[in-house]
Formats: C-alpha cells, structure tokens, sequence
C-alpha cells in the first residue's frame, strides 16, 4: 500500500513541476523505480511497462546517468519474461550509449561496459569484443585519471569484482573463438596494472636517446615528475607535492592541487609520446606490446598461464617459436580450484603447524596435481619439453595463492614420493613483460657482485644469528656487507640496496589487512622498510635477493589476487632479477639451512658460465629438497619457499 501512495505522490508531483525544472528528472527518476519495485513485488507487467517508459523520458533529461543501468535492468526482465528481440536490442542501444557518455564517471561507464559483455555473450549478440574492449580501456582509464598509487590501488578495490573478473572473461571467450594469441595479450593488459602503470614510467630512453635526445631527456624528466607525484602519499596519508617555489594560495585543497598537476603532466606526457610515434621506427613506442613481443617470456623455458574464469578456464602454456598450445579443461575447474583455495585459507587460521593444516596442504596438493599438474605435465612431454627444464607459471586468480611447484606426489614405480618441482625447476612472474624486463641485459650489473646482508636479530628469532654466520661465511666468494641492529634503518637499508648486486633478509615480515603498500620488513626499533619504501627506490646494480621473512610473496587479505601487491615482487619491480620469497610463515630454524644449500648449489661448479640470478631457481629446488630429506621435516615448511623472476 505504501507503494501504492509513493507512486501517486511522484505522479502528482510530475503534473505540476515544469518538465525544464532540475527536479523533474528526479521525480520521474523516482517514480520509474517506484513502478519497478512495485513490479518485482506484484508481477504486474503494466508496473513493468511503466518504469521503462519512465526511464526512457528520464534517459533524455539532463543529467542522464544513473539512469541506464536502471533501464537496463527493467528491460532485461521484460526480456526474461517476453523474449522480446526488441528489448534486447534496445538494451544494448541503451548500455552503448551509457558507455560513450563521456560526462558519466569512468568507473560507472566501466560497469556498464561490463554488464554489456556479458548481456552480449549470454545472448549471442555480435557486440562481445567490442564490449570487451571497451571495458578493458575504461578499466585503465579509471587507474590513470587517480593521481596516487594507493588511490588507484583503492578503486581497483573498489570495483573488485568487475577488475578481477572481465580481464579474464574476455580471454575466455577468445579462447573460446580461437584466438589463443589474442587472449594471451588480454591477460597480460588486464593483470598487474598498478607494476605495469609504473614500469611504464621507468622505460628505458637509451635506444629514443639515439635518435632524438631533446625528447628522451624531456620525456623521462615528465615521467620521474609523474612517478613521485604517483607516490606522494605516504602510509600515513599526508600529502606531499615538491612545488618548486612559493606556495600559491589558490583555493585548493592539497588533494586538488595533486589532481591539477597529474592531469597536467599526462596532458604533456601524451602530446609528447604521440610526437615520438610519429618518427621513424617508433610507431609503437610505449603502446601495449603485441604477441610477438610478449611471447620471448618463453626464450628460456615455456610458461604456463592458467586462466580462472567462471565462464570457462583454461591452460595455456607459452612457447617463443611455437604456437600457444592450449589444455581443456573439465567443466568443474573452476568450483574445484576454488575450494582447493578456501580449504587452504581456513586450515591456515589454525596456525601452520596444525594437523589440520597438514592435511589440508596435502590434500590441496593432490588436488593441483590431478587438476593442473598432470595434465600440464603430460602435455610437456608430448611438447618434447625435457625433465630438469626450467617452467614459469603465470597463474590467475585463486592460483596465485596456491603452491603450484610443490603440486604431488606424482605417482611413481619406484615408490619415491616426486612433486612439480622434482621433474621441473619452477619459477613464478607476474606478468610475461616483468619476466622480459628482468632478462634485459644491464650493462651497470657488475661481474663481481657483492651482497648486502640486511638482519634484526631478536628473541623471537633466535636462528638469525646462524643464518646471519651462514651468508657472511660467503665472504670467500663475495664481498658481504652487514647492516643489523641499529644501522638497519629503511634509508640506510635502500641506501645500501643500490651498491649491492645481492640482498639476503633476515627479519620479521609484516602484513597489514587490506593495506598492501603497508607490508613491511621489521627492522631495528621496530622501524619498518615497506613495500612502498622499496618500490620508490631504484636499483642499477640489483641482480638476485633471498628475502628469508614471513609473508614475503603472499598478498594480503582483501588484496586483488592478479595485481600480485607483496613484497617479492616489489623487490623485482625495483630491479631485482631474481627474488626468492615465502607463500606464509617462515619456521625461523630453516633460515641458517636452507641459506647454506642454497648458495652452495648456486655458487657450484655446474653452473660456471650461467648469470647468478638464473642459477637461483635450481638452487633453491635444491635447497628444498636437501630440507624434505630432513627428518621431522613438516610439508609446509619446504612447500613455502618459492622463486620469482629469471
């Protein structure tokens, strides 16, 4: 009955305010949904009828947005309830408009284009890929239009769902079509945008300097410019912006000023690139790299993507001279992934050396091993790919908190329990473009590098103290540098980072719950080195870093799975080729072995000839094998080790 008055109300209303008046809109805005609601309740189709006749003079009235998505809703179940071809078709009509409106939000233009991929491909319609596109552009729009990196970080948050999943369901569906190659350059511009957004800004200028000097040097200044206006907001949240001079008094905000100053430089940044396209030989500077650029991610070894979608999933394993080949998966992939993901989640909360945490490692294990491991494996061997080979895995989604490399046991004859990384040597990237870069040679690199120990010691890691003599022991190999106590200060540490080919963590790892750039290293007086700390750093001379904490390559709670927002890849972000890291707790009396079997295996003979950061991967397999041997060895212990980079 309320209902029944609300409508009267609004239309009585609408009789007697002038259709130019500012209220107009929203009364016939209120009574559009008013008829609706009334509808859902009383199944009347006149009510139906109504609210889309409402919408529709609404649609046409300024402001317009909000409106749509309402519209398209009230279509829709008129379109479940008739199959109407008419309203199908005016439901797209309406979404394309909804998109293209460019004085709507970008991030309410990004959720319609979403909703219109999916209107589009449950129904057939030939607008899929063009929907999708749309999408991906707007989700990268939205990220560059925030001015700091943590805000962008928040509305990727806040659009999570949309972010985590459209990436991935527009590759499905290419896959779906066929086109592996395209589907392969889908996921590597949908995933980790926040490293790729700033790895754009610290391109290289060498080869541009070549030809044109005056643009590479204006260029790179615009582009430090934009990267410290990126991260000016610290984890405190205060603002800070290097003016240059007197501060104007202009009647903004600090915030707003930021805004004003981003905008400016973008505007300058793009006429800029856009110049630089036009010269010879650079038509593709600074676009999105194609297939044929992102495929030499596999010049050392195949990489193996694996595509979680709820629309369909799929295993795509990467080759540099060869096409894309590509694993089918069951119908239930992607429900069974999913609870092999939770399961491990709630064993956790128990503590990781809880029985039931045990059992449900192992459990999850098997489980990886029948869904990806077997069928990933048996495709290597028809590939002619040879045990001992190196493999990437470039997992989305749940997969990126799951211990691929450790998938088992692999069924034998001998009776010998063999996982993943007994048959393979596993790393982990990001994405294809972080694992090129890490590969570029450095002329800056030294041939004699030499290590920067980074320790703070307390009563709750009494094993430091022998790892710390393990990695200064390697003094006969390399220089070592010792920062530990009070001189293990975050400047002194990012200080020391850029004359050191080599880091080695041996501290507390932090995490905070939902604040990614808060993850931390503890270092003396409770002082703490940060994920931003890091990323804000620049390191000429990095080549491999073991980062011996807790949490080092796990993401935080609430933290978007494909963005990959933890310290390991912060460390490789910065220049680091190799990283070694943790998926949970470090057991603090594995550090002082693992760090003796993991040098000793890098710095042997078999490997003369071989760059250090590539020998890292074999010789933290090794590393971690020599521990499963170890009596009383519990899985979790071996299991959280895992290698990130070349």
């Amino acid at each position: 009955m309320e209902l029944d008055q609300i409508i009267t109300s609004h239309q009585r209303a609408l009789s007697w305010i002038p259709r130019s008046h500012p209220t107009y809109t929203a009364y016939i805005h209120l009574l559009a949904t008013s008829r609706f609601e009334r509808y859902e309740l009383s199944e009347q189709k006149e009510d139906l009828d109504k609210s889309i006749v409402h919408y529709t003079e609404a649609i046409f009235l300024p402001p317009s947005w909000g409106f749509y998505l309402n519209m398209v809703q009230s279509l829709h179940k008129r379109f479940k309830l008739l199959d109407c071809e008419q309203d199908l078709d005016e439901m797209i009509e309406l979404i394309s408009m909804g998109v293209n409106d460019k004085f709507a939000k970008v991030s309410h233009r990004f959720a319609l284009s979403c909703a219109w991929a999916s209107l589009a491909r449950i129904t057939s319609q030939p607008s899929v890929s063009v929907a999708y596109e749309k999408a991906m552009s707007l989700m990268q729009s939205s990220l560059v239009s925030a001015p700091t990196l943590q805000i962008q970080h928040s509305r990727l948050v806040a659009m999570r769902g949309l972010c985590e999943n459209m990436p991935l369901g527009y590759a499905s569906y290419q896959i779906e079509m066929g086109q592996f190659t395209q589907a392969i350059e889908t996921l590597e511009r949908g995933r980790a945008l926040l490293w790729s957004e700033m790895r754009g800004l610290r391109n290289s200028m060498d080869h541009l300097s070549q030809f044109n000097s005056p643009l590479a040097t204006k260029l790179a200044a615009i582009n430090q410019d934009l990267e410290s206006l990126t991260m000016s907001v610290t984890p405190s949240g205060t603002i800070g912006i290097s003016g240059g001079g007197s501060q104007v008094d202009d009647g903004m905000d600090p915030f707003g000023r930021l805004v004003v100053k981003q905008r400016k430089l973008l505007e300058e940044r793009d006429m800029l690139v856009s110049q630089i396209q036009e010269l010879p030989g650079f038509g593709d500077f600074l676009k999105t790299p194609s297939f044929q650029t992102i495929r030499y991610a596999a010049s050392h070894g195949p990489v193996v993507i694996i595509n979680h979608n709820e629309w369909r999933s799929d295993i795509l394993i990467l080759f540099q001279d060869t096409p894309p080949s590509i694993i089918l998966t069951t119908n239930d992939f992607y429900q069974r992934a999913n609870k092999l993901r939770d399961r491990l989640v709630v064993a956790r909360k128990e503590g990781l050396n809880s029985e039931r945490y045990g059992r449900a490692l192992r459990s999850v294990l098997k489980g990886l091993y029948k869904l990806v491991g077997r069928p990933v494996i048996d495709r290597l061997c028809a590939m002619g790919v040879p045990e001992q080979s190196r493999i990437w895995w470039c997992p989305t989604s749940v997969f990126c908190s799951l211990p691929l490399h450790a998938m088992g046991p692999i069924p034998s004859n001998d009776g010998v329990k063999r996982y993943f990384s007994d048959l393979y040597i596993p790393s982990y990237t990001p994405t294809l473009s972080a694992l090129i870069e890490s590969r570029k040679p450095n002329p800056k690199m030294s041939y004699q590098p030499s290590l920067l120990l980074v320790a703070n010691p307390d009563e709750s890691l009494p094993g430091a103290f022998g790892e710390m003599a393990v990695i200064q022991s390697l003094n006969m190999r390399l220089p070592v540098a010792t920062l530990s106590e009070k001189n293990a200060t975050p400047a002194g540490v990012v200080e020391g980072l850029r004359h050191h080919g080599f880091a080695h963590f041996v501290c507390h790892g932090k995490l905070e719950t939902g604040k990614p750039f808060d993850a931390s290293f503890k270092l003396f007086g409770d002082e703490r080195l940060t994920l931003l700390d890091i990323v804000r750093s620049r390191l000429p001379a990095a080549e491999f870093a073991f980062l011996a904490a807790c949490h080092t390559a796990e993401l935080t709670d609430d933290s978007i799975a494909d963005e990959g927002l933890h310290l390991t890849a912060a460390v490789q972000y910065c220049g680091f080729r190799s990283v070694v890291g943790t998926m949970w707790e470090m057991a603090d009396i594995d550090g002082s072995e693992i760090a003796e079997n993991f040098y000793k295996s890098m710095f042997s003979r078999n490997g003369e000839g071989v760059p250090y950061h590539s020998r890292s991967a074999r010789a933290l397999r090794d590393a971690t094998r020599k521990m499963r041997r170890k009596k009383g060895m519990t899985l979790e212990r071996w299991v959280n080790f895992v290698h990130y980079g070349a």
